[in-house]
């Protein structure tokens, strides 16, 4: 049997803006299906410039993309955005239909897919995230917490490969927190996690990969990479007070 290719294959990925600035400079990544990542960096290492190659939103540097075993290219940008859906850090930036049902169903709808269709996977969507019932409220009446879960089932909706996060428990309070590692850990697909947040990373992924300067500088066990101080120091990652990653269950 043919084994599956990764979800995500970045191969020698270097990119420069047009203003000149080289934000990558050959990063090379392979996530396997059903692997979360976290993905650890200082601002301005590379992190978004990274994500935004994953779905087509950057191209025109040097390297290869695929998703999935497909390659991220233009003619193959529509399939490749269904199978990479991003997770904005900013739920509002993700919702702005009347209703949460209309927000979830826009994707799919986008799709051409039948109305019946379109019905069972806002349905199925809202109760991954375990926010059934709320189809017919208006975003802007539920909690931050709760917006960012129906921002999540948005993506699910359009069936992903890959869920990519973007600094997914920034603005949470504790149960909220809570309520979003519940989910994500539940939800059987690959996962790419950019976060600050170096123990929700240690929480929800087991591996982590650190960008610093363009480059990959490490890949491996979160618990191991945020035990190592001197790496940590060495590209301005930081755990809270008292934080020990060797003592978390």
């Amino acid at each position: 049997m043919t084994a599956a290719p990764p979800s995500l294959l970045v191969e020698d990925v270097a990119y420069a803006y047009p203003d000149g600035h080289q934000a990558l400079f050959g990063v090379d990544l392979r996530i396997d299906p059903g692997e979360r990542v976290a993905l650890l960096g200082p601002n301005g290492a590379g992190k978004t410039t990274l994500v935004l190659h994953l779905n087509g939103v950057l191209r025109g540097g040097r390297g290869r993309v695929a998703v999935a075993g497909l390659p991220v290219e233009k003619r193959t940008l529509q399939e490749v955005r269904r199978r990479v859906g991003v997770v904005f850090q900013d739920p509002d930036d993700q919702l702005f239909m009347p209703t949460v049902g209309e927000d979830v169903a826009f994707g799919p709808r986008n799709l051409g897919l039948p109305e019946v269709e379109v019905a069972a996977r806002v349905a199925a969507a809202l109760a991954q995230v375990g926010m059934a019932g709320v189809a017919d409220r208006p975003p802007h009446h539920l909690s931050f917490g709760q917006r960012r879960r129906v921002a999540v089932a948005t993506v699910l909706s359009m069936h992903p490969e890959v869920l990519v996060l973007d600094e997914p428990s920034s603005n949470l309070d504790p149960a909220g927190r809570r309520e979003l590692a519940e989910v994500l850990t539940g939800l059987p697909v690959t996962m790419l996690m950019v976060t600050h947040d170096l123990p929700y990373a240690l929480q929800l992924c087991p591996r982590s990969v650190v960008l610093d300067g363009g480059v990959v500088v490490a890949d491996g066990p979160t618990r191991e990479l945020l035990a190592d101080a001197d790496l940590l120091g060495r590209h301005r990652l930081e755990l809270p007070y008292g934080f020990d990653p060797t003592r978390v269950p």
